[in-house]
Order: structure tokens, then sequence, then C-alpha cells
């Protein structure tokens, strides 16, 4: 590696890092002051270290707001990653990626508009391509970062009207809606690029339909442990538009989504123990290339639609450290599974596993340590028509989340990418990184 070109890049972690620790120790001399000499905002109840937000309530004006049904979020999350061995390139592989949320939510009971309702708004940009395409070569599904999303300027991301019937048992969803994360294959463990994991894999059953689009949701919940779901939402949804150009014109396409799914608490000498089993089915109308042999293009190419593909998932808190029944820390475990046709996907089978330890460190209750394997099956029809040298896309990822504050989240990440993009010939990859949040 060129240590003279990589030396900038060292020098902005080392000014990054720095200023992260002179943060800290601000925060720690704040909270040893006495009270008789604390800062203005300090006698206002406002505390640097302890603050669930940057900025504090706002001299009382935030949690006004919220009072009055309003409820603002701005957060931003910057990546570092760094890959170290195998891929495609190592030479000055390295780069700094981001992104910042800005979320609104409105309850308009408490605004005494219309009661058990409201609507949420979310915008969003980023800024960089990260090193997954030109250094890594991990297929889309195994993206190493998955918060990138190149060069953006700031637009709409998604927003609905939500509704709520029959003492909460019911739930409505009306807008551009993100289908998983949101809504289909819920983790407790795994399910957040900003949260938990950085690699896709780790995180997102390759075999689904990820989609963010204008679409309907209803969530039947008649007993705390039991729900089931269905949506629909249109098909042919473009990222970063208004979703009104497709949603009602062109082809009347939407995908169809439904879940089961059951909730527990399992009993335990210290308290109930969470858990979320699932399983669910998903239709997608949408015409795909049928994977077959084009004799070098003398034959033409076959087209189905009428996709069909299934999934399960299970999360289960295994270990419960505290008997305190709001504490959450302990161990949990995770799988998941999901199966699509192998004529038409490239990834028809999907599986991952892994554990989440909430406190793992004494005095650190609130990290969260967490390691999983996610592996992406390679078609027999794409295998067989369009790579003989595929096969499967492994990613072992560990990470630990790092709470200097509760509005400042450090997290270190390792993972190792094995046949980068599916192929027998590419080189397994060591990647490694640190990811930071800061909620203001």
């Amino acid at each position: 590696m060129n240590v003279d070109a990589v030396g900038p890049c060292q020098h902005r972690v080392w000014i990054y890092l720095w200023l992260l620790s002179s943060i800290s120790a601000f925060a720690s001399a704040q909270t040893t002051q006495p009270s008789s000499s604390q800062p203005y905002s300090s006698q206002k109840g406002y505390n640097l270290r302890t603050s669930k937000t940057m900025t504090g309530d706002w001299g009382g004006l935030r949690n006004d707001l919220a009072d009055l049904g309003f409820k603002i979020e701005l957060s931003y999350q910057q990546q570092f990653q760094q890959n170290f061995h195998g891929g495609l390139n190592t030479h000055n592989a390295h780069d700094f990626s981001g992104s910042y949320d800005l979320v609104a939510r409105l309850d308009f009971g408490k605004m005494g508009l219309i009661p058990n309702a409201g609507f949420y708004f979310k915008a969003k940009g980023s800024y960089s391509d990260g090193i997954n395409d030109e250094d890594v070569g991990a297929s889309g599904a195994a993206r190493v970062n998955s918060d990138i999303n190149g060069d953006q300027p700031i637009y709409v991301n998604k927003w609905w009207y939500w509704h709520q019937f029959l003492e909460e048992k019911i739930e409505l969803r009306l807008g551009v809606i993100e289908t998983v994360k949101d809504l289909y294959d819920v983790s407790l463990y795994a399910n957040h690029e900003d949260k938990d994991f950085l690699n896709r894999l780790s995180f997102r059953n390759a075999t689904m339909p990820h989609t963010t689009a204008m679409g309907v949701f209803v969530k039947v919940e008649p007993v705390e442990w039991f729900y089931f779901q269905v949506g629909a939402f249109d098909a042919q949804a473009r990222a970063r538009r208004t979703q009104f150009d497709t949603a009602f014109h062109d082809e009347a396409w939407f995908i169809g989504w439904g879940e089961l799914g059951l909730t527990p608490n399992w009993p335990s000498a210290k308290g109930p123990m969470p858990g979320r089993y699932r399983a669910g089915v998903w239709y997608n109308p949408r015409s795909r290339e049928v994977y077959r042999n084009t004799l070098d293009g003398r034959r033409e190419p076959t087209f189905r639609g009428d996709d069909v593909g299934l999934y399960v998932g299970f999360d289960q808190m295994i270990w419960k450290e505290t008997d305190n029944p709001k504490d959450a820390q302990g161990l949990g475990f995770y799988t998941r599974y999901g199966h699509a046709h192998n004529d038409t996907h490239t990834v028809s089978d999907y599986w991952s596993v892994g554990l989440s330890y909430k406190g793992l460190i004494p005095t650190r209750d609130n990290d969260v340590f967490g390691f999983g394997v996610a592996q992406a099956i390679y078609s027999a029809g794409y295998r067989r028509h369009q790579n003989n040298r595929a096969d499967r896309e492994t990613v072992y990822e560990w990470f630990y989340n790092m709470f200097l504050t509760p509005w400042c989240v450090i997290t270190p990440d390792l993972q190792v990418v094995t046949n980068p993009g599916g192929d027998k010939d590419d080189r397994d990859a060591i990647i490694g990184g640190v990811r930071i949040r800061i909620i203001f």
C-alpha cells in the first residue's frame, strides 16, 4: 500500500477521533461541575452527556411541540471503510461516505384533529459511492455499506398517513412506504444500516423485492402476541421520485405482501424475554428475463412475470441480564431464510444467523455487540446460463455500538466477504471501518 497516498486520510481519521475525545471530555466536565457553576443550558436541565439529543430540548420548546403533536429529528451518519485484503483492489481502497436524515412525526390526536391518526415524513441526502464497487466487488445484495447512495441532494424519501382503529388493534398506512425495515421481515437485532450491521446482506433478505413505493398497508393485531398484515405497493416505483408518475400511470402493477407473526414474551427467572417469529409471502407482477441460453443472441430472450417468493424469520432473547422489566440487557438470537424462483432471480436462496448482546461490557449497559453470518446462494438458472463460476456470496460481520453519549454512537465494524460478487474466482475481502451516528 502507498503510505504517502493514504497519509492525508489517516490525518483526517486522527482529527476525527480527536474531536470525538474532546466532546467526551467536555461532556464529562459538564457533569462534574458544581451546581452553582453550571452554565445557563445546564440550569435549564440540559446535560450534554446525558441528553438524548445533542441540542437538548431547546429550552423546553422541543417538549412543548411534542405535547402539541409535533416531533422532529435530524440525524447524521458517517462511515469510513477500507479494504485491507482481497477483493478487486487494496491500493488506496478507502473512503468516507455518509447520509443525513430529517424525520417529522405529526400526531393529529394531540393536535385535536383526528384521534389515533397522524402523518410521517422523512427527507434525506447522502454523499460518496464508498468502496464497494471499485475496491471490494461485492454484489448489490452484499454491499459492504448499505447506507451509501452516491452524491444525492436532500430529497423526500418516504411519507405516509397512519390511522389506528379498534383500540389500536388495526393500523392503516397510506403513502410512500418502505416495504422492509419498517413493515416486513422486521428483526429485533438485524434490521437497520444506521443502528445494526453495515453490510446489506447481514440484515436484508436478498430474495425479497425491497422497495420504497406508493402503497397501502394494513396490520391487524387482535391480541398482543399475534398479528397479520397485508400490503400493496407500486411495482414500477423509481427511487428519488415523487412516485405519483408511476402509481397512477402506466400498468396497474402492484407488489403484494402478506405476513403472519408471533411476538411472545417467554418467561424467565429474570422476567419476560421478547421474541418475534414471522412468515411471509410476496407477489411481483413485473416481467423479468428468464435465464436461458440465447445461442449468442440468435435466440430471442424470454420474459416472465407473476413472481412469488416466501420468507421466514426468527428473533428471540435467550438470556436476560437483570430482573428489571424495562432493562433490555442480554443476549439475543436471530435467523432468516428466503426463497425465490431460480429461473428469473440471480439469488434464489438466502439465509442468515447471528447473535446480539446489549450490555456485554460491565458499566456499558447501552452498548451493543453483534455478530452475524449471511449467505446469498446464486440460482441454478443464473449459474447454468449466465455464469458457471457463480456460487455463494458469504458475509461474516462483527460490530460494536459504543454509546459515547445517548446522541452520539461510534461503531467499529469488521467484515469478511467470501466470493465477492458470487464468483468463485474473486478474492475474499477483509473490510474494516467505523461508523458514527449523531442525533441532533
